[in-house]
């Protein structure tokens, strides 16, 4: 999946929306994707994590997620052997969600509008919506190419339920956008991404930055470069689980995002001048 929804060649009011089913059977493990519009995900088998700059969301089965337009790193997982990761996306833009708030706004009360804008909302599944998925999939289940009027009926469906039975959440989707351009969603990347194993370039993507633009930030705000700060920040990790929690090295590197032992020894020593072992040995 690459984010995008096809729309050449489309007519504007037919791109408004696209309803289409992703498989895969072998997802990469994290994907940049660039939404150019909004997206729901309808899981039907596996397990989806999408990383924007300040928080992360992990999806379900029994859940469904509106993700706002714009980067992010999406990594999905499937569920057994031999089986596909498998979903169905909705795209949206935003001048389909502005009429329908302009249609229904005696039903959306304005009054109660939240002031963030988070980049994603997740829902459970109740029964409605376990059955509105099944009636999207049956709807894709065809060779011929599904009709925009009726993709636009089952959107207009799913928003109005979801406006009756989760009024708080629905109104929040107005809200819902991800503006990365300040030196805040720069901290609110690294901090909220120190303990994972996010490279530099994946977190100038999430800050819909260059990665010179992003280091240039980086170094005004930390008065550092991003690599050797966030050496510095997960070996300090490292020395306390070594320590404190007397853990071993082969126990923790892959979770501080290392995807071998020697490396992890290599930066640790680059850090603290000695192996993780003799480290513990000098405690």
């Amino acid at each position: 999946m690459n984010g995008h929804a096809n729309t050449s060649g489309v007519k504007q009011d037919e791109s408004a929306v696209a309803i289409l089913r992703y498989r895969n059977s072998a997802p990469p493990p994290r994907a940049k994707i660039m939404l150019q519009q909004n997206l729901i995900s309808f899981l039907l088998e596996g397990e989806k994590t999408v990383h924007f700059a300040g928080t992360q969301v992990t999806v379900k089965p029994q859940q469904f997620v509106m993700l706002a337009a714009g980067n992010c790193l999406m990594s999905e997982k499937i569920a057994a052997n031999n089986a596909d990761y498998h979903s169905i996306l909705i795209f949206f833009d935003n001048n389909l969600l502005a009429d329908f708030f302009n249609r229904h706004a005696l039903l959306l009360d304005q009054q109660t509008r939240q002031p963030d804008n988070p980049p994603f909302l997740l829902f459970e599944k109740d029964e409605f919506l376990v059955n509105f998925t099944r009636s999207l999939d049956c709807m894709l289940s065809g060779d011929k190419p599904v009709y925009h009027g009726l993709q636009k009926v089952k959107l207009e469906e799913l928003f109005l339920y979801l406006a009756i039975q989760y009024p708080g959440q629905i109104r929040q989707i107005r809200n819902m956008s991800y503006e990365a351009n300040d030196d805040l969603v720069v901290r609110q990347a690294v901090t909220s991404h120190i303990n994972s194993n996010i490279t530099v370039e994946e977190l100038a993507f999430l800050c819909n930055m260059s990665l010179s633009t992003f280091k240039r930030r980086f170094a005004r705000i930390y008065g550092n470069s991003p690599n050797r700060w966030l050496l510095e920040k997960r070996m300090e990790r490292a020395a306390k689980m070594l320590r404190q929690d007397d853990c071993k090295a082969s126990e923790i590197y892959y979770e501080l995002g290392y995807e071998n032992l020697s490396s992890f020894i290599q930066s640790f020593k680059q850090i603290y001048g000695i192996t993780p072992k003799q480290y513990q040995l000098s405690g």
